[in-house]
């Protein structure tokens, strides 16, 4: 799934303080493309109005089961027979209460009881009634109906206490609401992934690095896990947030790499090396900052272990794919690297561009193995992520 452009949501809010952070989710899908509806109860419009959402959808809002306020004048069967997504957020105890139980008194909870959309609830409310066994019993209920439910989240709270009870960010929930619009093509599989650059230490403050900023190999796990995979990234220091629901192991150094991706290999099914490893570090490391006091400074350099060469050599029925950062003689370098380390694809990319390769958000990538070569065009880092899926995608099933 590349996209969500033309997918059409609906966005139930009910009343409770976090209905502000709702906005943002809203825009989110509107950024993306998606056909967006809202619909209020009555106790939401006490927290925020509905002209913010109508600003923001450029719909008018559902609030009331009796009136047709769409332009299309479509009544609540209609909304939840068009609708490819349901989302509830924030869903308040006494929403998710009449859910669980059937009730419909609402244009909300009539459209979910019309309904056989996916739905997805985003809990809102005070720790103690999220822990009370009415809630959790209800929330029970709606799980073994196949409804999703993503969060809360554990922090303060509106009424000044702690715990589990606030909705989550309207960031995760956008991400999550991708899984579920997603073919889940990668369901039941492990997916290992390298990304960022690597830094060897010189001396307590200085070390050499790459200028790669990660976005590609984050952005092949987000992709990954929003097509059902569970993911693992490995990734060397970003400025980047991890992607919602992929594991982060952190590392810094070519060697720290090495041995976190050899612990997690055993496990993964696809292995996709994205990060950019340096492959020298200073022979020695200085224990103390190194003075200048001479005009010229010589550093020797060592070897660091080659991973991707270690890992062709024992990948037995894992798919391996490598990356290629290229400066000349792109597909010449990039398919040497392929046989040589006995890999199942290799995505080469020419990092001397400007709008590809290390630090863009863009891309412009080969795919190549044995048999075939496909180019890519310049397109967002997201999309080539996908693309580069489905060719991993369309090979397994080969």
């Amino acid at each position: 799934m590349e996209t969500i452009a033309g997918k059409n949501i609906i966005i139930g809010v009910t009343g409770g303080i976090a209905a502000y952070k709702t906005l943002i989710l809203a825009r989110l899908f509107i950024n993306n493309e998606a056909i967006l509806k809202v619909v209020m109860t009555k106790a939401a419009e006490s927290f925020i109005g509905p002209l913010s959402f109508q600003a923001i959808s450029g719909s008018k809002i559902g609030l009331d089961i009796l009136d047709p306020v769409f332009d299309s004048g479509m009544d609540h069967i209609e909304l939840a027979r068009d609708a490819d997504l349901i989302i509830i957020a924030p869903a308040t105890a006494n929403t998710i209460a009449k859910i669980a139980h059937g009730f419909s008194d609402n244009l909300l909870t009539s459209i979910i009881l019309a309904s056989t959309s996916p739905v997805m609830i985003c809990p809102a409310m005070n720790n103690n009634m999220w822990a009370n066994q009415a809630t959790i019993d209800n929330i029970n209920i709606l799980k073994k109906r196949g409804v999703h439910v993503c969060g809360p989240a554990y922090g303060e709270l509106a009424c000044s206490d702690s715990g589990a009870g606030r909705m989550e960010e309207p960031e995760f929930i956008f991400e999550d609401s991708l899984r579920l619009l997603s073919e889940n093509d990668f369901s039941d599989t492990r997916f290992l992934i390298s990304a960022g650059p690597t830094q060897e230490p010189i001396d307590p403050v200085r070390y050499i690095t790459n200028r790669s900023s990660g976005k590609m190999g984050y952005e092949l796990a987000r992709a990954a896990r929003i097509r059902g995979a569970e993911v693992t990234l490995v990734s060397g220091p970003t400025n980047l947030p991890g992607p919602v629901g992929v594991e982060m192991i952190n590392i810094r150094t070519a060697k720290e790499m090495s041995d976190a991706i050899k612990k997690k290999f055993t496990d993964c099914d696809i292995c996709i090396m994205a990060a950019a490893v340096g492959d020298y570090r200073s022979q020695k490391q200085s224990e103390q900052k190194i003075k200048k006091d001479m005009d010229v400074l010589n550093i020797n350099f060592e070897k660091n272990p080659d991973i991707l060469l270690g890992l062709g050599k024992q990948k037995g029925d894992k798919f391996l794919v490598g990356f290629a950062a290229e400066t000349q003689d792109l597909i010449k370098n990039a398919t040497k690297k392929l046989f040589k380390k006995n890999l199942n694809m290799i995505v080469a990319n020419d990092v001397s561009r400007t709008d590809a390769g290390f630090q863009t958000n863009t891309n412009q990538v080969h795919i190549l193995t044995e048999k075939t070569a496909i180019k890519l065009p310049l397109m967002s880092k997201f999309r080539a992520a996908h693309g580069i899926l489905n060719s991993i995608k369309a090979m397994r099933n080969e």
